[in-house]
């Protein structure tokens, strides 16, 4: 993985480079808190940005989907690809309508990906999928069986080019709009659970395991 420079001209961040950072665990962390990624790629000369799910995993970073999915039969091909990922961690209000900002994570992945066929290694990645999400959850459920494993497919992206930009702290109001009557500072947002909604036919009996409890808990509901 990268280290403290840019692993490439591609992905060396050139609007507020202070904001950059190319580590492998400022990488991961911003990978691994993250719920959703978004896939780009090219088709035919349309750009398209798909929402999906992800799963890092050492130094790559999986996605996966059905085996009939458009995106991912051209992402298999070994199509260019940008899979990103971003938090929005909360909103900046300054004095002046110049400064405001947000606060946020990003991470931006390049590179192409490699279909994963070995058996073992795509049991793997489906079950750091769900371990990502629900950390515990694997072991409470029916693991995927031979058809389901054949129908869907599974994607490698190795994080050799990769780049995080993120922003942190209050506004940076000018000095002469420091005395004008609005107030600044930072609304801060997270992502927050909701009441559960048990499925229709679930034995009422069932209580949550201590799986999805884990879960209500990650994210505050």
């Amino acid at each position: 993985m990268t280290g403290d420079t840019a692993p490439s001209s591609r992905t060396r961040v050139r609007r507020l480079p202070g904001r950059a950072a190319y580590d492998a665990v400022t990488i991961s962390s911003v990978l691994d808190a993250g719920v959703v990624a978004h896939l780009g790629f090219v088709l035919d000369g349309q750009p398209y940005v798909i929402p999906t799910l992800h799963a890092r995993v050492g130094d790559a970073v999986y996605v996966h989907g059905s085996g009939a999915s458009r995106a991912i039969a051209v992402l298999g091909s070994g199509a260019p690809a940008c899979l990103t990922v971003t938090h929005l961690d909360g909103i900046v209000l300054a004095r002046s309508a110049f400064h405001h900002s947000v606060n946020y994570r990003s991470v931006v992945v390049l590179g192409r990906a490699v279909p994963v066929t070995a058996p073992d290694e795509k049991l793997r990645a489906l079950e750091a999928f769900m371990e990502r999400v629900t950390p515990g959850r694997w072991a409470e459920v029916r693991a995927p069986d031979d058809r389901e494993l054949k129908q869907t497919s599974v994607l490698r992206f190795d994080l050799g080019e990769a780049s995080v930009k993120l922003r942190a702290g209050g506004p940076g109001d000018d000095e002469h709009d420091l005395a004008l009557p609005a107030w600044a500072g930072v609304v801060p947002l997270h992502l927050a659970a909701g009441p559960l909604e048990p499925a229709a036919d679930l034995d009422p009996r069932i209580e949550p395991s201590p799986a999805v409890r884990a879960l209500i808990e990650r994210f505050g509901g």
